[in-house]
């Protein structure tokens, strides 16, 4: 049995290197292919390094210009490897141009596709992600959904029941792997002189609040006035910074959030469970935030990830409309229940390895 897998964002990384290990613990031949759609030394080759997954036996180093050009071309050249490698199974993870070219691809070619974190929905059509999350589950032969949420979406969306399976978290088996390793050779805490439950941790990358000059300033007040409550360290995204500097607010910035340069995934773990509070607008940092048992406060006017809003282990702090110091203080104040099973139990990965086997012809 062979699986190729379609990669190219650092999420993806993350989540593919416990499935990849859960394959090969099978004695399943896997084809790597990393579209580099995240294409930054530090967003990207780091990641492979750390997971402890081999190099990609194919890199297609396609990133930047539209999202219909980049997906057309990871599209041609991922039609090519399927073509020529003759896998079983087109395996791709999350909602990134590199998932809905892997899912397209298989698709056009009739060979059967997966997609690891199926039925995922925001509701708003404006993110190029929830199109791709759409597109992808339609076009898939198999997919994996992380919650019952998400796997009751599928249904009310017309997929057949058949085709779905409820598998947990793969970003849950991640962190229960990594998080000793993390805490055994991350120096992370040491180098920025930190001391743990004394700040709070930030990330801030999407286009629709980078992008968005007035969106960005209220992000940079909203986290100077936080600041005064709780330091902030802040890993700056290219992006991210590339918009600070554009839109003249990198000088804005309170003394009390700690700007550092991205960080490998071990070091995260170690920032994440070692913080008072997580303030993002990723998707994946949601969850690891559960993952970690700290409050969240997530910079969007939606989320994939409903269920985390129920009990009030995440709340959404709307872009202009709220304050995210509000949000920030009620998170921390807030006397929430980590006991519940929202995830699973660690063991998504083999879930998923063994429905592969399970529905080979």
């Amino acid at each position: 049995m062979k699986v190729l897998t379609v990669v190219g964002a650092r999420p993806q990384f993350i989540k593919a290197a416990v499935v990849s290990n859960a394959l090969r613990a099978r004695n399943i031949e896997e084809f790597l292919v990393h579209t580099g759609q995240h294409f930054d030394e530090n967003m990207s080759k780091v990641f492979f390094d750390e997971m402890g997954i081999s190099e990609p036996q194919a890199n297609l180093g396609i990133s930047g210009g539209t999202h219909g050009k980049m997906t057309g071309e990871m599209l041609v050249e991922v039609e090519k490897l399927v073509i020529e490698q003759k896998p079983d199974w087109v395996l791709v993870y999350g909602d990134t141009n590199s998932t809905l070219a892997g899912s397209l691809a298989a698709s056009k070619l009739n060979v059967p596709s997966a997609h690891v974190e199926a039925g995922l929905r925001s509701d708003n059509r404006n993110m190029p992600e929830e199109i791709n999350r759409i597109l992808t589950d339609h076009a898939s032969d198999l997919l994996f959904a992380p919650t019952i949420t998400a796997f009751n979406r599928l249904l009310s969306e017309g997929i057949d029941g058949k085709k779905i399976v409820r598998t947990g978290d793969v970003m849950l088996d991640a962190a229960i792997t990594f998080q000793k390793i993390a805490l055994a050779n991350s120096t992370i805490l040491s180098d920025l002189n930190l001391t743990e439950q004394s700040f709070a941790l930030c990330t801030v990358h999407r286009a629709e609040n980078v992008d968005n000059p007035k969106i960005l300033d209220w992000i940079v007040n909203g986290l100077n006035e936080n600041s005064k409550e709780i330091p902030i360290v802040l890993p700056l995204h290219p992006r991210t910074k590339a918009k600070l500097s554009e839109f003249c607010l990198l000088e804005k910035i309170s003394s009390a959030i700690k700007l550092i340069p991205p960080v490998g995934f071990l070091d995260v773990l170690v920032l994440q469970s070692s913080s008072s509070l997580i303030i993002t607008d990723s998707g994946g940092m949601q969850k690891e935030a559960f993952f970690q048992r700290k409050p969240c406060v997530t910079l969007r006017a939606e989320t994939e990830w409903v269920e985390l809003l129920q009990d009030g282990h995440n709340r959404l702090a709307i872009p202009i409309v709220d304050s995210i110091k509000e949000k920030s203080v009620d998170a921390m104040k807030a006397n929430i229940d980590w006991s519940v099973d929202l995830y699973g139990d660690g063991h998504s990965s083999e879930t998923i390895t063994d429905s592969l086997i399970e529905r080979t012809s």
